[in-house]
């Protein structure tokens, strides 16, 4: 291979060809004569006729020009330039290419794959043999078979089919493999490494280098991988906030990172900035993160790494709460009578279940303790319990015959005592039924069954205070369950029994319900045990969760925590699906450590180099076209093709000339864009100049065009952003147009082009973003964006705008809808009255602040990017319903406002 630089030659030799140049500018100088017209009158042929000597006429200049330089592209071209070559390959023998396919390498293996087969194709363009060397092991667990020579196009197709693996490079294996090779000095290597530290390292880059030339390609010190790890202890659960830790190499500058939380479902329920500093090889993030929203988290990853290193799995060590009963044992041969019978099978589904004595119970870790007509058995226990309560634990306790004779003091309430009731117990000739829970208490929202009644409870003494420590009442206002705080945990009592002696809750669903939201309240601990766990799912290099690998083995669970992930335990969940632990790459990797010194004469290399570029198709199809422009002069010399006149000729000059200046572009960027935006139906949005809100506003449009195509037979393209000063908006049948500061006045042709676009047919939906309840109308003096619109649309011909009336098209379009919220729910929706409009009914201006596109946007793995406050998921999902329903209003106009749709909309009212 020939390099001159920038430009190279694969098949240098054909360059020779160069030299016939001359020869070939000698022979295209002849060109036999052009025929001469005369008129036919016989005699006339023999007028004129002189005897003298024929010479042949000479080609012009620039035909021979344009035919040496038709020749020397062919020839050039069959030399197979190549722009941007890679780095010619040292060494004469086969080539080792050493790949780290680890799972620090996932997070660019793009860019790793492309550098692999850049070297390549060097390889295969000097036909040498490669030995190619992967340092992950196989997913089979097997070892690696013995390296052997093969072609470089074989090489290219096993590393377009590699992938990353999910666990650590084992570069001791590596070594021992490259030893095994019977190749001497003279060979050369090629190391695409991923630049984290492991053992055997120095030793393996010792033996590259003895094999001949050594190159080391690897990331910028900015791109390195990261790692993500619990920050402390899973069952610290104290604070209200969760602690990662994400570990690196150092770099010289600071690097800023944004670690998001989310359910199974991917819903994102916390986001956090943070920066690594320079020089720093970690950082802790705090993810704000209350109780509730804790007990939902699936996974914790780092944006935009894309590895099973960025991706943090959160298991029942997180969420699941071991529960203690201390109480008495159930009668020998009468289950049902027990205090704690129907306590163990409604909690049983979602906590672990412990017994025993109190003492003995708190000794391990503990979430709730349960008392069931019981309480501490001396002043030493009640002490320990209050301890233990007031670091965070829960204590709850029901009612019975024996609560009221306890003497201890761990009660949320003063009991009555005597009086109306049999041991301090009242009791009704007609069972009293449940009051609706207040909206403070744990249990507001559940739905209580009419067939949930209390026949007997004990009696709280009057108080004060009382009211504030009630979380459930009865129909008649006594109060079924007080708590009160102590400390950093709570003291809970339930007025009746667990079992169904006075009372028939525990016989119904809401006590499992009941109980669910009480433990949910509880801070909760990591749990213990040596029980082998089989695999459930397994991460892939990639941090996917995926069914659990073939080749995947059960793993003790006290090995779990500090395991080093491998083919046989790759990182994922192990145990069963009701009480899964999680086996994280980072939990067994302690730092990250950067290569050290390389052997002399080595230098560390970018892998990100410009891609090569073959310049043989585009000099041989310039090539073609001066062939075909030669064949049509040499027509034209010779009298095959007419003379044109002069008014031809112009006309074909200048035809010529456009088609010239076309040349350099094949189509004009305005062309381009209208193609783009006709070929397909697209959304389009404004873009404002602000990166994060045009980025938002992409991430949106993209995540409204996937749930049209999902739900819908509507299909639509990539969305497309749109400069309103310079794109044509006559192609796109909504326009989203979020209002930002800062936003300069419209130019006068800007402001026609979108007069002209509302006239035509278009719609536009202004978003403000800021949710303002206090505006009156679409633009007010209450809300600053809603001033800032009022200033950017000057100009525009917005016709007079009213709230979206409860019959609108544009609720029943698709869904039936009575409010439309967005990443806010609050603020008014405004559009054209319907006595205005003339576009078959459709408003061409809706203006709004509820930030549709931000609770629209999603992420490059389709999860939503942004939390919708206050009602979260179910908000989200009302605003993918009103976007589809505003997309169906612009498609379909007053379609579903006529007549015949009424009965099917009755009847879905009704339901």
């Amino acid at each position: 291979m020939l390099s001159l630089g920038l430009l190279a030659f694969a098949s240098p030799w054909l360059l020779t060809a160069l030299v016939a140049l001359p020869v070939i500018w000698w022979l295209l100088r002849i060109t036999p004569p052009a025929p001469r017209r005369i008129s036919f009158p016989a005699l006339r042929l023999l007028l004129g006729l002189t005897p003298r000597e024929e010479t042949p006429a000479r080609t012009p200049l620039w035909l021979i020009v344009l035919r040496t330089i038709l020749a020397a592209l062919v020839i050039i071209g069959l030399a197979r330039p190549v722009m941007n070559p890679q780095a010619p390959l040292a060494g004469s023998g086969p080539l080792i290419l050493v790949i780290d396919d680890g799972w620090a390498a996932a997070h660019d293996w793009q860019a790793r794959q492309n550098a692999a087969l850049g070297v390549l194709a060097e390889a295969e363009r000097e036909r040498r043999q490669v030995v190619l060397l992967t340092t992950a092991p196989l997913a089979s667990g097997q070892p690696a078979p013995p390296l052997q020579p093969v072609r470089a196009v074989d090489a290219r197709a096993a590393v377009e089919a590699l992938a990353p693996k999910p666990w650590p490079v084992d570069r001791k294996a590596a070594l021992a493999r490259l030893d095994a090779l019977p190749l001497s000095g003279g060979t050369g290597a090629v190391w695409i490494a991923d630049d984290v530290d492991v053992p055997a390292t120095a030793d393996f880059a010792k033996a590259l280098s003895a094999r001949g030339s050594f190159r080391y390609l690897a990331a910028a010190q900015a791109e390195a991988p990261k790692l993500i790890a619990p920050g402390g202890e899973p069952g610290d659960r104290a604070g209200k906030e969760l602690t990662v830790a994400v570990k690196t190499l150092p770099a010289p500058l600071p690097r800023s990172i944004t670690v998001r939380a989310s359910d199974e479902d991917g819903a994102l329920l916390a986001r956090e900035s943070a920066t690594i500093a320079a020089d720093a090889a970690s950082t802790l993030v705090k993810l704000p993160m209350p109780g509730e929203l804790r007990n939902r988290i699936a996974t914790i990853d780092i944006e935009g790494e894309n590895s099973a290193g960025g991706t943090l799995l959160v298991d029942e060590r997180w969420r699941r709460r071991p529960v203690g009963i201390a109480a008495n044992p159930s009668p020998g041969n009468q289950p049902l009578l027990s205090d704690t019978y129907y306590l163990e099978r409604a909690l049983d589904p979602f906590t672990e279940i412990r017994r025993g004595p109190a003492d003995e119970l708190l000794k391990r870790q503990l979430a709730v303790l349960i008392y069931a007509d019981a309480g501490p058995d001396s002043a030493a226990e009640e002490a320990a319990v209050r301890k233990w309560v007031e670091a965070g634990g829960v204590l709850l306790r029901f009612a019975g015959p024996h609560l009221v004779e306890q003497e201890d003091h761990l009660l949320p309430v003063r009991l009555r005592r005597g009086g109306r009731t049999i041991g301090g117990a009242l009791s009704w000739e007609q069972p009293a039924k449940l009051a609706p829970f207040p909206p403070g208490s744990p249990f507001a929202g559940l739905a209580i069954p009419d067939d949930v009644t209390v026949s007997r409870q004990v009696l709280a003494e009057p108080d004060p205070e009382l009211a504030g420590k009630t979380w459930a009442r009865l129909a008649d206002g006594t109060p079924l369950v007080t708590a009160e705080k102590q400390g950093k945990g709570w003291i809970v009592l339930v007025h009746t029994t667990a079992n169904a002696d006075w009372s028939n809750l525990a016989l119904s669903g809401l006590f499992v319900e009941m109980l669910r939201r009480v433990v949910a309240i509880s801070e909760g601990v990591a749990e213990t045990g040596d029980a082998a766990l089989p695999p459930l799912e397994t991460l892939d290099g990639y941090g996917r969760l995926q069914h659990a690998a073939p080749m995947a083995q059960a793993i003790s669970a006290k090995d779990i925590a500090t395991a080093i992930a491998s083919p046989r335990h790759p990182p994922g969940f192990y145990g069963t699906a009701d009480a899964r632990r999680a086996l994280n790459l980072g939990s067994g990797i302690t730092e990250l450590r950067p290569i050290g010194t390389l052997p002399d004469g080595v230098v560390r290399e970018p892998f990100a180099r410009k891609v090569e570029t073959d310049l043989r198709p585009p000099l041989l199809v310039a090539a073609l076209i001066l062939v075909l422009i030669d064949l049509l002069l040499s027509y034209w010399l010779r009298g095959l093709v007419r003379r044109p006149s002069g008014r031809a000729a112009r006309g074909a000059a200048a035809v010529l000339l456009l088609f010239a200046l076309a040349m350099p572009g094949v189509a004009h960027a305005d062309d381009d864009f209208v193609i783009r935006a006709t070929s397909e139906l697209r959304l389009a949005y404004v873009q404002t100049g602000d990166d994060a809100v045009d980025s938002e506003s992409r991430d949106g449009m993209t995540g409204l065009a996937r749930i049209l195509a999902q739900r819908t037979a509507v299909d639509t393209a990539e969305p497309m952003a749109i400069d309103i000063e310079q794109d044509e908006l006559i192609f796109f049948p909504l326009l989203y147009w979020p209002v930002t500061a800062g936003q300069a006045p419209l130019s006068p042709q800007a402001v026609e082009r979108i007069n002209r676009y509302i006239e035509t047919g278009g719609t536009i939906l202004f978003d403000t973003r800021d949710a303002d309840q206090t505006t009156p109308g679409p633009y007010g003096s209450g809300s600053q964006s809603a001033a800032e619109l009022k200033s950017l649309v000057g100009g525009v011909k917005i016709p007079p705008l009213v709230p979206v009336p409860p019959d609108h098209v544009l609720t029943k379009s698709f869904y039936l809808l009575h409010e439309f919220p967005g990443r806010w729910n609050s603020g008014q929706v405004w559009v054209e009255p319907a006595e205005d409009r003339v576009n078959d009914g459709v408003s061409s201006v809706i203006v709004g602040g509820n930030d549709w596109a931000g609770a629209w946007a999603i992420d490059g793995n389709g999860r939503p990017e942004f939390p919708c406050v206050p009602g979260g998921e179910r908000q989200r999902e009302m605003a993918y319903r009103f976007g589809i329903n505003l997309v169906m209003y612009v498609l379909t106009g007053n379609y579903k406002s006529d007549q015949v749709h009424v009965p099917a909309i009755l009847e879905r009212l009704g339901q």
